[in-house]
């Protein structure tokens, strides 16, 4: 049996070298290596052995069977280059392909606008960290341990003392202290972390941007313009805007803005829930207590505070209906806004 072999493996690489064309080497193929084919048969033929004849005849087969396989499958790769003829000549004069650089994401185009209105107005960009001590996020911004208003935000912990941040408030405190005794106009910026539930409305991860400004003489007055004169510049110049009583442990009085529809021009839709207005920050002149916290003293300085996320910003401006788009990875949401 072993004479078969050698037999059967030369003639088939003598037959492989003959083949000219891929149809040929299929057939070559089927002949030898197909399930009905030479190699297969001898192997069927095994049984005829004596019993200690075999494994040695079986290994031998196998062995034939791959080395086969290996030499079908370097033929192949020499016919398929012939067929495909010369490899095209390379012109190095032709221009190169587009790189597509990508793009700014939306939320990024959105803090960038937000950057620009506020800087007109005279507001620095000041950075806090996102790891906060529980100290800065809560206590210090009127919320001791066990305080029911921390029930406003589901938070994580690193550890008992420190959070990534449920707001970005902490940088009040941070920034009074940087700047005092001189009056301050600052924006902080910065991504915020709350153990909620992913929804159409909600994130566990979002950007905020909140605004400070303290002096001598500040009133809600200087707030309400603020924010007046934001809506407009962000908006358009017609747009209305009103304030609700609302509460904030760090703000006193503490109010709620909203700014008409943009969509449905305050008829009523799905997105301001058929009201006609929309939320769009959340504010109030600095609680006393805090300014004390940030190093300024109540009876000589004021100052109010605002709050406002870009996300939703850009969902009232550009009628996106779910906060989970900006961070889906969706090219198909991301490239509408070039």
């Amino acid at each position: 049996m072993s004479g078969k072999l050698d037999k059967l493996g030369e003639e088939a690489r003598e037959a492989l070298q003959a083949t000219s064309s891929l149809d040929q080497l299929a057939d070559w193929r089927v002949k030898y290596l197909g399930r009905k084919g030479a190699v297969a048969q001898l192997l069927r033929g095994v049984g005829e052995l004596p019993p200690e004849d075999r494994p040695a005849f079986g290994q031998a087969a196998n062995e034939l069977k791959e080395l086969l396989a290996e030499s079908y499958d370097a033929r192949h790769e020499e016919l398929s280059r012939a067929a495909a003829g010369p490899a095209e000549a390379l012109d190095i004069t032709l221009p190169g392909r587009p790189v597509n650089v990508g793009r700014l994401h939306i939320t990024t185009q959105t803090l960038r606008e937000i950057y620009a209105i506020f800087a007109r107005m005279g507001f620095q960009v000041e950075e806090w960290p996102e790891v906060e001590s529980d100290l800065l996020n809560f206590e210090l911004l009127n919320m001791p341990p066990h305080h029911p208003a921390r029930d406003m935000w589901d938070t994580f912990y690193v550890n008992p003392k420190v959070v990534l941040r449920t707001h970005t408030s902490p940088g009040q405190i941070r920034s009074m202290r940087k700047h005092c005794p001189d009056p301050i106009r600052v924006i902080l910026p910065g991504k915020c972390y709350r153990y909620e539930a992913v929804t159409a409305r909600s994130e566990f991860m979002f950007y905020q941007v909140e605004g400070l400004a303290v002096g001598k003489r500040i009133t809600l007055a200087d707030l309400k313009g603020t924010m007046v004169d934001f809506a407009r510049q962000m908006f358009g110049a017609d747009r209305k805007v009103r304030f609700r009583c609302s509460h904030f442990p760090f703000t006193e009085p503490s109010v709620e803005v909203d700014m008409d529809c943009i969509i449905c021009a305050g008829e009523g839709c799905r997105v301001c829930k058929h009201t006609g207005w929309v939320e769009i920050s959340g504010a109030g002149m600095v609680h006393p207590q805090v300014l004390r916290n940030g190093g300024y003293d109540p009876d000589v300085y004021s100052g109010y505070a605002f709050g406002m996320g870009p996300e939703r910003i850009a969902m009232i401006k550009y009628s996106i209906d779910d906060i989970r788009l900006f961070y889906s990875n969706d090219l198909r949401f991301a490239r509408q806004f070039g």
